[in-house]
């Protein structure tokens, strides 16, 4: 996942922390939030660093890391950090974590994204993250409820199929399933493919919305879909901006169609 970020980050003098929670991913967001803050305090208790530090996630390791800061830790403020860093995150809880329990939609959408972002034999209701993302749990609640913390800094780096190519994601003809403003479902371009930009949306984030050049779309589509988005090296270099300088303004506006 971190492959190309780790080393460019590292040539740019920048200390570098892995936290993987692939051996507690079945426990559930708050397990894996304290997992983190163990991790972070056994860094700090290994290096002698004591400052603030910047946190960059994929995906759903957005939401845990926004539920240790803004929820478990939220007014403690235990946990110092400048700069939260997610790509392509569902911070207003996972549209497709919702169609994947859809009873008319949801089968469908499994049998498409099956050996592509589910295993083959996927079942929804043994997936303990999926479920707690949710638009209407109870962990997606707790982050409405508790809002941003204003000592950090956020910043969302989002995937869009600005030339509408199919091979952006082609399980979905390059489009991403949201939720439609009148009820229902769309599909729609502003998206990474599996999660659309109205699901990461988070109020005070500077945001980014990729390719800059839409021309990138047209050389390598597919580095711009929700899974390639982490050793991307346009995110690379952004992420790389962004954590040796200070956080600015929000760069972009993400289209909503």
């Amino acid at each position: 996942m971190w492959n190309r970020l780790a080393p460019a980050l590292s040539e740019a003098a920048v200390p570098v922390w892995k936290f993987d929670y692939t051996p507690v991913q079945d426990a559930g967001t708050k397990t894996i939030a304290l997992a983190l803050r163990d991790c972070i305090r056994t860094k700090r208790e290994e290096t002698g660093y004591d400052g603030p530090i910047d946190i960059v996630c994929h995906s759903l390791g957005t939401c845990i890391a926004r539920y240790l800061l803004e929820v478990l830790d939220g007014n403690r403020r235990e946990e110092q950090v400048r700069l939260l860093v997610g790509i392509g995150p569902p911070n207003n809880g996972s549209a497709m974590a919702e169609l994947f329990n859809d009873p008319d939609r949801g089968p469908e959408v499994i049998r498409r994204l099956a050996g592509v972002f589910v295993p083959e034999d996927y079942a929804p209701d043994d997936d303990t993250m999926v479920q707690e993302f949710r638009p209407g749990s109870r962990i997606v609640a707790a982050l409405r409820a508790a809002g941003t913390r204003n000592d950090i800094a956020y910043r969302v780096i989002l995937g869009a199929n600005l030339t509408a190519a199919p091979a952006f994601f082609p399980a979905f003809d390059g489009k991403t399933w949201e939720f439609a403003p009148g009820g229902g479902w769309r599909a729609t371009y502003a998206g990474d493919g599996i999660v659309p930009h109205s699901d990461s949306c988070l109020p005070g984030a500077a945001v980014d919305v990729l390719p800059k050049d839409p021309a990138n779309l047209v050389r390598n589509p597919e580095h711009y879909c929700h899974t390639r988005l982490p050793r991307n090296p346009e995110v690379v270099a952004r992420v790389r901006e962004y954590l040796t300088a200070s956080a600015g303004p929000a760069a972009q506006t993400p289209p909503r169609r």
